[in-house]
């Protein structure tokens, strides 16, 4: 049971809440992306949208490998766009105006996706239901991250991932329930489904507060002094809650002392450093293969020779769900660095597993169940580490003038290979002309990858469980490797760097430690810190 420190004053229990329901979120992103591995298996669907492709295998009418390819791809090439235009929109709307504008976007591409009959019209309403998507997969993590308290804010921010594993579920139920239809209902049902999902969410994000950080960084005090009072249950002249605003106040003065931060800024010094680990963090997370489960994972499983390929889809999904629980608890009591290590190391052995499975005996039916029960194992080594952990990690690493720029490049990057991934599937897995026909071989690829995120954690992942936001930027000026990191203890006060003044930059260790007793010093900030050198405006 994770439990709030006794020296922590308010209550958690507002900022868990807004911190989960804005979660809900999640749903859309996994809902969108696992309703359409079962459309593409549909009879109806298949008949009504093939331009007269006749699949090989059970001889009916279907898409080809590049009109599937170009259906699901087009919904992650939105979301990368998305994602890339989410700082923009959320630094100038705020974190939840931005967040209902998302919405109203991803409403209508369901309202095109819903009205097609023909591929067309299809693929445009995934296009912009793909752009709403980005721009919520980059804003959540945001307002989670800076609502939330930092003894639990791993678990808040993951829980991101679990609302993503539910969309997943309630995709699979929705089309398993309705793939045996022979109308337009076969499809509209489940697109249109969707529509329940944006209106709560807007619904929601009316009436929570906009995030305190955000208000802090437009010059809004008194407004971030009551969003903060309302997310601790504090009085706005408690010690606690000015304590902690001013901390964060007294932070971001620092950092706008140094210049704003521009998208060539983000690239430089350890801020650099910190966007290449989460991009790279974010991409690795689609090379696992697990989107390759569930985009693919019905068609992936029917043309295996298994019988029920709907229900093995729901059942990966359940797996997923009740699989995610087990991380939210961990990334708080093990921390970021070992339950990344472990999915990678775990997600690692059980892909290979399947691939030699699958390719030794691919027609036997032993095959087929050791093949079914290693893919739910590696869904929980994914769950309960990688899924949850790449956001909540991304939604720590960076300052706060800097922010929203850095997390909407990591989402897109995440998002990047996301398409890639689904876009080149087809074409690596199915039989035919200028296809690779890797069937499951394709698991040895994602085992490589797992391979490869294990050694990524252990030399670029910093431990960052119980810091605050703003006591990460130190962690990263004192700490030049990541297997360093774990027991880190922050001693600059950016409060006494603010009393200080800026001229405190050049003080020597002597005289910070004569003036602040219990603080290192602040001398050399500059490199300390490593921001980008103070710009004229």
């Amino acid at each position: 049971m994770i439990q709030k420190p006794e020296h922590v004053a308010g209550s958690a229990a507002p900022a868990i809440l807004v911190g989960l329901f804005v979660s809900f979120g999640g749903i859309l992103y996994g809902y969108d992306t696992g309703t359409i591995g079962g459309i593409l298996a549909m009879p109806y669907w298949r008949k009504t949208f093939s331009t007269g492709y006749v699949n090989k295998k059970d001889g009916l009418l279907d898409v080809s490998a590049s009109q599937s390819s170009q259906i699901v791809s087009l919904l992650s090439a939105g979301t990368f766009f998305g994602a890339l235009t989410a700082a923009p929109l959320a630094d100038f709307t705020g974190r939840r105006i931005g967040l209902i504008v998302s919405t109203f976007v991803f409403i209508f591409g369901v309202i095109l996706q819903t009205a097609s009959i023909a591929i067309p019209l299809f693929v445009a309403g995934r296009f912009f239901a793909g752009f709403g998507v980005g721009l919520i997969s980059a804003i959540i993590p945001l307002y989670q991250s800076e609502t939330a308290p930092k003894w639990i804010r791993g678990a808040i921010v993951g829980c991101y991932q679990l609302a993503i594993t539910i969309g997943l579920l309630l995709a699979a139920i929705v089309d398993n329930a309705t793939k045996d239809r022979d109308d337009t209902g076969s499809y509209r049902i489940p697109v249109a489904v969707q529509f329940a999902y944006g209106i709560i969410l807007i619904i929601g994000m009316l009436i929570l507060p906009e995030t305190p950080r955000y208000h802090i960084k437009k010059g809004k005090n008194e407004a971030a002094a009551k969003s903060l009072s309302r997310l601790r249950r504090l009085d706005v002249d408690h010690p606690a809650l000015i304590e902690e605003l001013s901390e964060i106040q007294a932070n971001h003065e620092y950092e706008m002392s140094l210049g704003k931060a521009t998208y060539l800024d983000c690239c430089k010094g350890t801020l650099g450093k910190r966007l290449a680990t989460g991009c790279l963090l974010q991409s690795l997370q689609q090379l696992t293969g697990v989107n390759f489960i569930f985009y693919y994972g019905t068609s992936f499983f029917s043309n295996s020779g298994i019988k029920n390929s709907f229900t093995v889809s729901v059942i990966t999904s359940v797996v997923n769900v009740c699989s995610t629980f087990p991380g939210l608890y961990l990334v708080e009591k093990w921390g970021r660095r070992p339950l990344l290590l472990f999915g990678a190391v775990g997600m690692f052995v059980c892909q290979y597993i399947v691939a030699i499975v699958g390719t030794a005996d691919p027609s036997s039916q032993v095959a087929n169940k050791v093949l079914i029960a290693f893919v739910c194992v590696y869904i929980y080594f994914f769950a309960s580490s990688w899924g949850p952990v790449a956001w909540v990690v991304t939604g720590e690493l960076f300052p706060l003038k800097a922010r929203a720029k850095c997390l909407s490049m990591t989402t897109a990057s995440n998002w990047l290979l996301n398409w890639a991934i689904a876009y080149a599937t087809p074409y690596m897995v199915n039989e035919g002309p200028g296809n690779a026909n890797l069937q499951s071989k394709v698991f040895f690829i994602w085992g490589g990858f797992c391979l490869i995120c294990a050694f990524f954690v252990w030399g670029l992942i910093y431990e960052t469980k119980g810091l605050s936001l703003e006591q990460v930027d130190e962690l990263y000026a004192k700490t030049s490797k990541a297997w360093q990191s774990k027991g880190f203890v922050p001693t600059v006060s950016f409060q006494e760097v603010q009393d200080l003044g800026v001229n405190a930059r050049s003080q020597s260790l002597a005289d910070m430690e004569a003036g602040a007793q219990r603080k290192r010093s602040v001398a050399h900030i500059d490199e300390k810190f490593d921001y980008p050198e103070k710009v004229e405006v």
